[in-house]
């Protein structure tokens, strides 16, 4: 006690001589003759004079607090030794063996209000096509239909159109792919740019030339080069009506694998794009090429007030159906709508292709002859042998009707004589002479069907929302307005089947290292905008805007930029050549690192206690970032070399075991809530003692850290409480042993070799491991052997449900159509995964998670549960590491097998935004029962529902009753025959992460129309998605100054509400660089109350903002009425809402 007193004693009068020698450095500053003597205006050299003498002072201040610092570790290391843990109490094992931690007390649950529960429970609006159903209802047989092989010989009436002509629009496009066989920026080179300078020209020339652009990303890059008469040109040409964006995302996104944060971004940036350099606004929705189609699109198009969409790519056999009842044209409802305030209009394309033979009518061999790019001369031609022929005098009366024959019969698969039909095809006029081509030609047919009154026609050039006016029109509603009649679908078009049983569901799964990477890279975006728009909004407020790092938005704009390229449907399904999918890897990683530069920026200045103090130095970061899940503490600059013993995992560098002086810890929740989880870091010491910002000691589980099956170093995990979307701040340094530093105990058993690594007791082949935390008991047998009994069982619940985790193979076909990078076409049911030896399997236990882990040939499985309150530790925590690069036409598949009564309906999750039920189908084969899973599905009876949620996008599917299934990655050597020209052979080491959620369903459970996940399902989505990032304070030689907490909540956000972006608007001025106003977008999810153990409640008030401006459609291009300062805001469940606002 003496000893702690005279340490206190001495440390407070040091503390006191630097105090006064800085006040008596300022009162010279202050009381300098020459200052007073020249008022303001200073010679240059005392300039120079009392710019050092600030620099001293600055100097002073920082080893102040480096000296400060000193004293506080030094009184802490005496005053600790009874390491006294936030609730008081010491870590202790029970009389069953499970362990007890100290834990503060505070609630980790909330009470669920009864009226968020009616929503999953309650009516919901009826479709009249209910895409379930159909699947249901069609045979999926492939009769040979004629001419259009899929469809049915089409007749009509000549008669039909005498009082009423047939209206035809002709939509002239060029389907750009950013990336595919080239590069993006190859194919701007080669093809973009010259599509876009002759359009420029050869519209002009015209005034009845019509033309769409879709994608923005190739659009601005042209605008960048193009001169001041070209930029004019493109402006009087859109004023025309004769050019038409539509869509006008970054991208055609795929639908399948893309989640929804990604895919309003890359929506918003195509907009904002447009709002900025054009003032356009897109009207209409044009998806020719994504591989399936998700009902998520829709709703986004609709909020972001689009009014009518064109979707392409549907299976066969579903177009043939809805062009027999004439239901090609339908309003696509949301399944949870209760009215029609989600509805938009949608027209989906009847024929095989989006190419010219399949857009004019039924019969390709008639339509190739009406692409005038193909006249013979050209280097492409008509797969039918019949080349077109040019427009002239002598022939325009039978080519005219030969085409108005086609017309017509499309025309009989819709419900109004208005006729829609594009022209072009991948990277289309890029030489002048098409568009003279096309244009001629057709404009010739045009004058003589339009002169000619007994052919009952009027044909134009038009744009996508032409024709959908002219549909509006006839039918006398207004724009986006349901015309009578028209059918009501809700559903979506997975899976995609071309022709015959060549089912699109490989793609779900395809280079699944890049699924995997885009997910981090998405969650490393939305954290670096929210920490970058509070940063510059406390800057603003402090006055300190010119100190803090603004200039970091183009890094932000790069990063948008990238992630919404890579939302390409070539891009992250997988399916472009492999240069193409290094170039994307590469522009992703380039993101990636200048993300961690906002966050660390953004970071470094809300910590800071004292604004005053924060300096900016481009070259010497006050923090750095490590990779989720793992945290190195880099060492001193003085620290020695690692011992030679030691090999330091492959993810941190060597100097990253040392913690040889204290160090500071700044970690960021990105989720809007109150976080309770562990965090993991590696240390050099078994003596290391983890301190929260107030002093107390928190409990720590030492264990080894393995960087390969038998080779370790140690790490130490500890329980953190982090506020929402906040930087909580931790002390770590090296002390004698505490009783909160706890170790955990390893068994280790290695194959042939029999047990090492402190193993106590022998383990046989089905070594069974009873892992056990607060809320959840799991009988694992370790994968060593898959006959053994496994089981999970919730504390709280007297059942348990048996679940094997297996792991199987699929071969492809022996014949000549096999998988490929789109297509799924496996040699029959899998086969199990088997590998000679057995595998290396690591059981670790201890107070805060046990694990086990299993060592194979081609995976790494580990699996581990959390002992900690709340969700974490109320699922299982999977990764399974993958390397299947010594396969050949291998797809390597894990299963999950349980006693659940799921009979053949399972669910999976629509681009992370709302949950599809499916349904198995023995009448389709195997590969048409896959579906995507972006981020969860499940199966359920009446008493449990068990949940497979992911961190990345992978294939999934339910073949048995109680089965899960999701292909991991898949290795193929050939092409499948659609365009890629090559196999899946680029394959890298690929970490799929997983967790594992067991839920009771109450048995007053009533059967719902639909499902929604529970709240406990969302809350560990959004923990697995958005980790924890870890951002060590580097040291400094002249220490740190005082840090502190940062939670920008004033009050709690209900659990329901997902904050789905704070994005900074760019500036009018200068699109790399932020406007002072922020767009809020919230996510208010809808509940399925049937689990017992969920919370929530209603209204949200806003309590960051300063000024609440008005609520935005979804990418800001049209504003409400403004809201006063403190409105509260009201979501319904399932909407989405964007509001722009200004930050305190």
């Amino acid at each position: 006690m003496k000893l702690r007193k005279q340490v206190t004693v001495c440390g407070g009068a040091i503390f006191c001589v630097a105090v006064f020698s800085l006040y008596l450095m300022l009162d010279r500053v202050q009381h300098d003759p020459a200052r007073r003597q020249n008022g303001g205006n200073f010679p240059r050299s005392q300039i120079s004079v009392l710019q050092n003498r600030i620099e001293q002072l600055e100097q002073l201040l920082e080893e102040n607090h480096q000296i400060i610092s000193h004293i506080k570790d030094s009184v802490m290391e005496l005053t600790d030794t009874g390491a006294v843990s936030p609730s008081g109490h010491l870590p202790f094992r029970s009389a069953n063996g499970s362990w007890v931690l100290p834990f503060d007390g505070r609630p980790t649950f909330l009470a669920v209000k009864p009226q968020d529960c009616q929503f999953a429970v309650g009516s919901h609006g009826q479709a009249d096509v209910q895409m379930l159903d159909v699947y249901s209802l069609l045979k999926f047989d492939n009769p040979d239909g004629g001419v259009w092989k899929q469809g049915f010989d089409i007749t009509y009436d000549p008669d039909e159109w005498d009082n009423e002509p047939l209206q035809v629009f002709v939509v002239p496009h060029s389907h750009n792919d950013p990336g595919w066989i080239k590069t993006f920026d190859k194919y701007f080179t080669d093809q973009t740019q010259h599509i876009l300078n002759n359009m420029v020209v050869k519209l002009p020339e015209d005034p009845r030339r019509k033309f769409i652009w879709s994608e923005i990303s190739f659009f601005s890059k042209w605008w960048e080069t193009a001169d001041i008469h070209k930029q004019e040109a493109v402006r009087k040409l859109i004023h025309a009506g004769q050019l038409e964006i539509v869509t006008g995302g970054w991208v055609m996104t795929d639908e399948a694998n893309v989640h929804y944060f990604a895919m309003i971004d890359q929506l918003i940036e195509g907009h904002q794009w447009l709002e900025r350099n054009l003032g356009v606004t897109p009207r209409s929705g044009w998806a020719v090429d994504p591989f399936g189609h998700s009902a998520t699109m829709p709703y986004l198009l609709k909020k972001a007030n689009l009014t009518s969409m064109l979707i392409q790519r549907v299976h066969y056999s579903i177009k043939k159906h809805f062009a027999s009842t004439r239901s090609l044209e339908f309003m696509w409802r949301q399944a949870w709508d209760t009215g029609s305030s989600t509805d938009i209009f949608c027209h989906m394309m009847p024929f095989y292709s989006y190419d010219v033979p399949h857009t004019c009518g039924p019969d390709p061999k008639i339509c190739c002859q009406f692409d005038f790019k193909r006249l013979p001369g050209g280097r492409i031609n008509c797969p039918w042998k019949v080349p077109p022929k040019t427009v002239v005098e002598a022939n325009v009366a039978e080519r005219a009707h030969l085409l108005l024959d086609q017309y017509r019969k499309k025309s009989k698969l819709y419900r109004s004589k208005v006729l829609l039909v594009p022209l072009g095809d991948d990277f289309r006029y890029d030489k002048a002479l098409e568009w003279d081509q096309q244009y001629i030609n057709y404009q010739k047919l045009f004058d003589y069907m339009n002169s000619h009154p007994e052919m009952h026609v009027q044909a134009q050039f038009g744009t996508l929302t032409d024709y959908f006016n002219a549909v509006y029109k006839t039918h006398g509603v207004a724009q986006g307005t349901r015309p009578a009649d028209y059918p009501v679908l809700s559903g979506d078009f997975f899976a995609y089947a071309d022709r015959e049983d060549h089912y699109w569901t490989g793609y779900f799964t395809s280079r699944p290292f890049y699924k995997s990477l885009d997910r981090v890279i998405e969650s490393h975006l939305r954290g670096a905008e929210i920490l970058y728009s509070l940063a510059v909004a406390n800057a603003r407020h402090a006055g300190m805007e010119g100190r803090y790092p603004v200039s970091d938005y183009a890094l932000l704009v790069d990063a948008r930029r990238s992630v919404g390229l890579f939302q390409h449907h070539d891009a992250i399904t997988g399916t472009a050549k492999e240069n193409v999918v290094i170039d994307y890897g590469t522009k992703l990683l380039r993101s990636l690192i200048g993300l961690k530069r906002v966050i660390i920026n953004a970071a470094h200045f809300l910590v800071m206690k004292n604004k005053e103090f924060y300096r900016f130095y481009q070259t010497e970061p006050f923090l750095e970032t490590q990779d989720p899940g793992i945290i190195c503490i880099p060492s001193h600059l003085s620290s020695p070399l690692p011992p030679p013993s030691v090999t330091p995992p492959p993810s941190c560098a060597h100097d990253c075991f040392f913690l040889l002086s204290a160090r500071y810890l700044v970690l960021f929740n990105p989720i809007e809530q109150e976080r309770l989880c562990v965090v993991t870091v590696l240390v050099n010491t078994v003596r290391v003692r983890v301190l929260t910002e107030d002093g107390q000691t928190l409990p720590v589980q030492l264990s080894a850290q393995w960087s390969s099956a038998s080779q370790m170093s140690a790490e130490a995990t500890f329980m953190v409480r982090l506020p929402p979307l906040g930087l909580a701040v931790f002390h770590l340094y090296d002390s004698p042993d505490s009783p909160m530093t706890l170790r955990s105990d390893t068994l280790l058993r290695l194959s042939g070799r029999g047990v090492a690594a402190r193993s106590e007791h022998g383990m046989s082949c089905c070594y069974s491991n009873i892992l056990s935390s607060l809320f959840l008991f799991s009988a694992l047998s370790s994968l060593v052997c898959l006959l053994h009994p496994q089981s999970i069982k919730r504390k709280d619940d007297p059942q348990e449900v048996k679940v094997q985790m297996q792991f199987v193979v699929y071969g492809t076909r022996p014949s000549k159509d096999k998988s490929g990078a789109y297509l799924f076409l496996p040699d029959g049911k899998a086969k199990p995964y088997n590998q000679k030896e057995p595998p290396v399997v690591r059981v670790v236990e201890g107070p805060l998670f046990s694990e086990v882990v299993a060592h194979y040939q081609h995976f790494q499985q580990t699996i581990r549960i959390h002992n900690v309150p709340g969700v974490d530790g109320l699922s299982i925590d999977i990764t399974t590491m993958v390397d299947i690069r010594d396969q050949t036409n291998k797809e390597l598949a894990m299963r999950l097998v349980t006693d659940i009564q799921s009979g053949d309906v399972f669910y999976t999750d629509l681009n992370g935004f709302q949950m599809q039920p499916r349904r198995h189908y023995l009448k389709l084969p195997l590969q048409a029962n896959f579906y995507p899973m972006p981020s969860q599905a499940y199966i359920q009876d009446s008493h449990h529902r068990l949940t497979l949620h992911t961190a990345q996008s992978l294939g999934v599917s339910s073949l048995e009753s109680g089965q899960l299934e999701v292909i991991m990655d898949r290795r193929l050597m050939q092409d499948d025959n659609r365009g890629l020209g090559q196999g899946l052979k680029d394959n890298k080491k690929t970490a799929n992460h997983f967790r594992l959620l067991l839920e009771r369903r109450s048995t007053g459970n009533k059967e719902q129309a639909l499902d929604f996940p529970s709240i406990l399902s969302h809350m560990t989505n959004a923990i697995l998605n958005h980790e924890v990032l870890a951002l060590p304070v580097l040291p400094k030689r002249r220490g740190i100054p005082p840090l502190q907490t940062f939670a920008p909540l004033k009050s709690i956000l209900p659990c329901d509400f997902h904050l789905l972006n704070l994005r900074s608007i760019q500036s009018q001025q200068d699109p790399h660089s932020p406007s002072p106003y922020t767009a809020l977008i919230l996510h208010r999810l809808a509940l399925d109350c049937g689990q017992t153990h969920t919370w929530a409640h209603t209204l949200v008030e806003i309590c960051l903002v300063e000024k609440l401006l008005q609520p935005m459609s979804l990418t800001l291009m049209h504003a409400g009425t403004p809201l006063a300062n403190d409105s509260t805001i009201s979501l319904d469940p399932m909407e989405i809402s964007v509001f722009k606002l200004k930050l305190r």
